[in-house]
């Protein structure tokens, strides 16, 4: 029998509908939300949404089912009394990683999944859509304020997989030897270089964490005290300019600036340059949702792992910020680009905060047990949704990983 998902205490403050449950004001959020993973998914051919470039990313089409399958699991088949799924074989299909909501198709063959297609994978966001509908125009205040923090959990769960799904894409038109666009009218955000080059946070006790009852992950509370400082953090981002100084210096070269299990990630995937990158006639060029294009200098580098920064903030004589050391700096005002480019790698594991629980039921598994062998990124990137950031969003993702939109600012600890 599936665990039935705890919904989260507290008011929720991006969407109005959590403020009054009302039924207008949930209903258009949802619609927000669920149109602009369709928006996104319209550039897609029906091939380019079964495709699965690696065993890390999943095809479009399964976002927009997994997704859809998150309302229906959670929300239908919890809250509407007689509730029927609109295919048997979709949970099992569309499940991610909720053990507690039953067995799952497996992560790495996604791909493999010919059928249903993208216009059955329409047919069920519409259906799902219209029954979404009729609850929440008919459910009672009492039913929908109770609901309306689950339903702002699957508001931000469907964000995070509008960002994966232009990750996603993105490394499968790059693994194709004629390089397609995604939209060929894209171009990279202007980069803002201002202000001295570092911003000095004096030593002194911070509160790090979410500190309101407004919409936020589990991960980021408790909200607690930490020391942090003294140290100085790079207002801008690192560069091309700078990541081919790197390069030209040897740097994927030299063992001796890499962890020990970066350098072999090194060797064993011949690593020479960020990834999407492509050495053309002795032009570097990245591959990006607008296609392959010339790596501009001024440009944010994209796409290194921990294990790349790492290794650069060595070559440079310089460290990667913690997360606490980030959002001190961030909440003050201190650092350009902190969000809308790049996620930004910190050398903080991900762990939980200190006297963190994770909440009962299934949607407990959403963060909690990936709390070890990750890095911390904070800020956010070109490719996250609107009004999905915040100060102390804690994104995270293995060192190797590289095909998400991640990047680096430096730190520098004063004697």
């Amino acid at each position: 029998m599936t665990k039935p998902a705890a919904v989260p205490a507290g008011p929720l403050s991006k969407f109005p509908a959590s403020q009054t449950g009302s039924s207008d004001a949930l209903l258009a959020a949802y619609r927000r939300v669920r149109e602009e993973t369709e928006r996104r998914a319209a550039p897609l051919s029906p091939e380019d949404q079964v495709i699965q470039s690696m065993p890390d990313a999943s095809p479009a089409k399964w976002h927009r089912a997994h997704t859809t399958w998150f309302f229906e699991q959670f929300v239908l088949g919890e809250h509407v009394e007689g509730y029927k799924p609109f295919h048997p074989d979709y949970a099992y299909l569309f499940n991610s990683y909720y053990v507690s909501a039953g067995p799952r198709h497996a992560r790495a063959q996604r791909g493999h999944l010919t059928r249903p297609g993208a216009e059955d994978v329409t047919a069920y966001r519409r259906a799902v859509d219209a029954a979404m509908t009729t609850f929440l125009q008919t459910a009672s205040e009492e039913k929908l304020r109770a609901i309306a923090p689950l339903m702002e959990v699957g508001f931000n769960h469907e964000q995070q997989h509008q960002e994966l799904m232009l990750t996603d894409i993105l490394h499968a038109f790059a693994q194709n030897p004629i390089p397609p666009a995604y939209d060929a009218a894209w171009h990279w955000p202007p980069a803002h270089r201002s202000g001295d080059a570092w911003a000095t946070l004096t030593e002194g006790i911070h509160t790090i964490g979410h500190q309101d009852d407004s919409f936020h992950f589990d991960n980021e509370k408790p909200a607690h005290r930490a020391l942090v400082g003294p140290v100085k953090l790079a207002r801008n981002l690192v560069t091309n300019a700078e990541w081919f100084a790197f390069m030209n210096d040897g740097g994927y070269r030299k063992p001796t600036l890499w962890l020990m299990d970066g350098f072999a990630a090194v060797e064993r995937e011949g690593w020479d340059a960020p990834g999407h990158w492509r050495n053309i006639d002795g032009e570097w060029h990245i591959m990006t949702l607008a296609g392959l294009v010339p790596a501009e200098p001024d440009a944010p580098v994209c796409h290194v792992s921990y294990y790349e920064a790492d290794a650069f903030a060595r070559w440079s004589g310089k460290h990667l910020p913690t997360e606490m050391e980030w959002e001190v700096a961030a909440r003050a005002g201190l650092l350009n680009d902190a969000f809308g480019i790049v996620w930004q790698w910190t050398r903080s594991a991900y762990a939980p905060y200190p006297g963190y629980r994770a909440i009962e039921g299934a949607l407990g598994e959403y963060n909690g047990k990936f709390m070890v062998n990750q890095y911390v990124l904070r800020g956010s990137s070109l490719a996250t949704p609107e009004d999905h950031s915040r100060v102390t969003y804690r994104n995270f993702f293995y060192p190797h990983h590289r095909w998400q939109f991640t990047g680096l600012r430096l730190a520098d600890y004063l004697a």
